[in-house]
């Protein structure tokens, strides 16, 4: 027998702010990018009641550990359900087992803010967030760590949603945070722009793209979630997450493909990793317009989930279960 830590939601919550989830999954990346496993996403659907069944895993030698997200959605139950399962790189042995809903928001925002930080200008000081959910809160608290906004925009269709995002990330950055009555409005004159929603139609214009814009859609978990016009994954640097999640269930690719302005498979830079381990330089010019795509991977994953159960063990929190290796319970009695 083994002992894994188990982990709730509530346990880890407190132990990392938004910097160090963003130091964790840039390192993950890297080490992917330098030959790392990592697979896209296995969905299975349940018609009848609708219904969700994820899984997706990497690992990550250098960290030493290896997993990823189980979760489910629907089923008549209206919510979702996230696990998280870590295992030991060297010895194979399960390390803990995480609630992750708490740091599901900051682990895809900082593969957001890591892809920010390698695909955008420098000098990028204006954002635009359109979505006001936890996920859009997610990437904005990881984007703001690695580039100083003096202006932050945010819209979603509903007022009083966008004006609490707002009324709270106006307390919390050193930025002017404003509401704004479309998205137009919040793309004019942004160097950044981050979609975070569940939109099947895009959702920006390609036309409010300005020349030099950096893109963060991490909506794009479905063929049919687009959140942003073909026109615009066709001329950008586009760059996912991971490469074969493209193909899968990137709905804005999909769409451009669909939509006959890119053959399938082409117009792919480089994945994420790629980049930041300097195999892909990203970004060609100052002008140029850059796409990431964030669809979701267990990279950010088991980076995120790691960095917590070294907190929690350091801190003595979690209670420990019993895992029983294959050779003793597999026995046929």
């Amino acid at each position: 027998m083994t002992e894994t830590l188990f982990l709730t939601s509530s346990e880890v919550d407190d132990l990392a702010d938004p910097a160090d989830y963003v130091a964790a999954v840039r390192d993950a990346y890297r080490q992917v990018g330098e030959g790392a496993p990592a697979e896209p996403r296995t969905k299975l659907l349940n018609r009848e009641p609708p219904g969700m069944l994820t899984t997706y895993a990497a690992l990550l030698p250098e960290t030493g550990a290896m997993g990823g997200y189980t979760y489910s959605a629907g089923f008549g139950a209206g919510d979702a359900w996230f696990m998280t399962p870590l295992f030991d790189a060297e010895s194979g042995e399960p390390l803990a087992l995480l609630d992750g809903a708490s740091m599901n928001p900051f682990k895809t925002g900082a593969a957001g803010a890591v892809a920010v930080d390698a695909l955008a200008c420098d000098d990028a000081t204006e954002l635009a967030v359109i979505g006001s959910g936890a996920q859009a809160r997610g990437q904005v608290a990881t984007t703001a760590t690695v580039r100083e906004f003096e202006a932050v925009r945010v819209f979603s269709p509903t007022r009083e949603n966008r004006q609490a995002f707002a009324a709270d990330f106006g307390d919390r950055l050193a930025a002017d945070v404003t509401a704004v009555e479309s998205a137009s409005a919040a793309l004019a004159g942004a160097d950044v722009v981050i979609t975070a929603t569940t939109a099947s139609d895009p959702v920006i214009a390609d036309a409010d793209v300005e020349p030099g814009t950096h893109v963060t859609a991490m909506g794009q978990y479905h063929p049919e979630k687009n959140e942003l016009p073909p026109e615009l994954v066709a001329r950008a640097t586009y760059v996912p997450d991971l490469r074969a999640r493209a193909t899968q269930d990137a709905g804005s690719y999909l769409a451009a493909v669909e939509a006959g302005l890119i053959e399938a498979g082409e117009g792919i830079a480089a994945d994420l990793g790629a980049v930041v381990a300097g195999d892909h330089p990203g970004r060609a010019s100052d002008d140029a317009v850059t796409v990431f795509d964030s669809g979701g991977t267990g990279v950010e994953t088991v980076a995120a989930a790691h960095m917590l159960y070294e907190r929690a063990s350091e801190k003595g929190r979690g209670q420990t279960i019993d895992f029983a290796p294959a050779s003793e319970a597999l026995t046929g009695e």
